[in-house]
């Protein structure tokens, strides 16, 4: 039977320069090669080339790397390759990811008068010594001063902090969620700090140069976020997010959802008519094949049906309400129960899962556990 995919109705556009790689980024990031941004525009223009034109979205987000790095002319050429490839839904959303430091109210005109609504900073934390571990070049009165010129530019400011950095209290993070709370942003994520393999952070980890925060800290570090924010008006929504009314992220409920997505630039990942593709994650090599001709894709896969479905069940869980059973059956074509029955009444019995009968969702027990629980989903 031939499946009738629906087109998609999102975009990601990769961008990869940043002035410095931080040591826990695990992202497609090159650091210090300015040179490159005309070949890497050539090319991003020459990939879209096989979307088209005016394809029309609700959401656009250009991520990196730190898109705002690249010089104004730069910038308003990779912003013109989008919107001509790209038509915005009115009332759509178009996120531009930014780092405090360095971010001028020129470039943020500029993202304004090229339809963008949403700044995505990139704060991490407003502690001095948290940010030096973290190796940003931004100080506190630069998120402050990047959160005001955005407001007076652009509809929407999103902020990201991170949690669990070596040496870090329970009082320095507290103090970074009530500074972020006074600021007000409309959009909030909170992520734990992570040691990926192939990063800077992981070596030092295992050399013995750093060391996780206990467990138990961890824990509380997080159920502070899950206390302070929604008390200050934020919407916990998904695992990692918080929003103010009306300010959720749709590009990634988008991902969430399990709906289609365009993408482009080096690493970026699509999923269109049912088949998942990822570019080269070398920046250079995505040149080179773009430029000669050849596909950037590295790897791709079209999932089988029971895959995809044990799939959209963990992305559904990672929302807040959950999986609804009737509308996980009519989007999937199976049964929730005949497919997860067992697994979803172990942790249901173990307190991580809640059961009204209508849908399954996470507790707060299983938010803080979450990952853990995520692989007896998916098929090994």
């Amino acid at each position: 039977m031939t499946t009738n995919w629906p087109a998609p109705r999102a975009a990601y556009i990769h961008v990869p320069f940043c002035a410095h790689r931080c040591g826990y980024c695990n992202f497609t990031v090159i650091a210090g090669r300015e040179d490159l941004a005309d070949r890497y525009l050539e090319a991003l223009a020459r990939e879209l080339e096989h979307v088209g034109t005016s394809r029309p979205v609700e959401t656009i987000f250009v991520g990196g790397g730190t898109p705002t790095h690249l010089g104004m002319p730069h910038l308003a050429r990779l912003l013109q390759t989008i919107t001509r490839t790209f038509a915005l839904a009115p009332g759509g959303e178009f996120s531009v990811e930014a780092n405090p430091s360095g971010l001028a109210a020129d470039k943020l005109r500029l993202l304004a008068e090229h339809g963008v609504t949403r700044l995505s900073l990139g704060a991490q934390s407003f502690d001095p010594a948290k940010l030096r571990v973290l190796e940003r070049d931004h100080s506190a009165g630069d998120i402050r001063r990047a959160i005001e010129l955005a407001r007076r530019e652009l509809p929407s400011v999103a902020v990201d902090l991170i949690f669990g950095v070596p040496g870090e209290s329970l009082e320095v993070w507290q103090r970074d969620l009530r500074e972020l709370i006074r600021r007000a942003p409309d959009h909030v994520s909170t992520y734990g700090l992570t040691y990926e393999l192939g990063t800077r952070f992981w070596a030092r980890r295992r050399r013995g140069d750093l060391s996780s925060l206990d467990e138990e800290l961890e824990r509380a570090l997080y159920e502070a976020a899950l206390d302070l924010l929604p008390a200050a008006g934020y919407e916990h929504y998904e695992v990692s997010n918080f929003a103010q009314s009306g300010q959720r992220c749709r590009h990634n409920e988008t991902y969430w959802a399990g709906n289609s997505y365009w993408a482009a630039g080096p690493g970026a990942a699509r999923y269109v008519d049912g088949r998942r593709a990822v570019n080269h994650q070398s920046t250079t090599t995505y040149l080179q094949r773009v430029l000669r001709g050849e596909s950037p894709v590295a790897q791709e896969e079209t999932l089988a049906a029971e895959d995809r479905a044990r799939e959209q069940l963990v992305l559904g869980l990672r929302r807040l309400a959950g999986v609804d059973r009737r509308e996980f059956q009519a989007r999937t074509g199976f049964v929730l129960d005949a497919l997860a029955g067992p697994k979803l009444a172990e942790h249901v019995e173990r307190g991580l899962l809640a059961d009204n009968g209508k849908g399954v969702r996470l507790t707060r027990a299983g938010l803080f556990v979450s990952d853990a629980i995520w692989p007896d989903f998916l098929r090994v």
